[in-house]
């Protein structure tokens, strides 16, 4: 997912519109998940961006993307954007060793 979320809209206040994008990327995300791991891999793990724009966005871990939308909210940003990209994951053993 690269897309750019707009806080305004004529009709639809803010809070709700933060939670329909809140609810847009629990939805990515899910279904993400759920598609099968490939040969070799354990699990889905997700590469994250978040800025005011794709030039200025900054890797974010994947658990600060709401604090991140809600900084977004607090700033009265106009928009945001925000990239997730799905990668294998693989789980390291008790050393720490894949």
């Amino acid at each position: 997912m690269k897309k750019t979320f707009v806080l305004s809209h004529p009709k639809i206040k803010l809070p709700r519109l933060v939670d329909s994008i809140r609810h847009e990327v629990k939805k990515y995300l899910r279904r993400e998940r759920n598609k099968p791991a490939p040969d070799g891999a354990d699990f889905w793990d997700f590469d994250c961006r978040f800025g005011a724009d794709k030039d200025n966005a900054e890797v974010i871990h994947l658990g600060a993307i709401n604090q991140h939308i809600d900084e977004a909210e607090k700033n009265e940003l106009a928009s945001f954007y925000l990239e997730i990209i799905a990668k294998p994951g693989h789980k390291k053993n008790e050393r720490g060793i894949n």
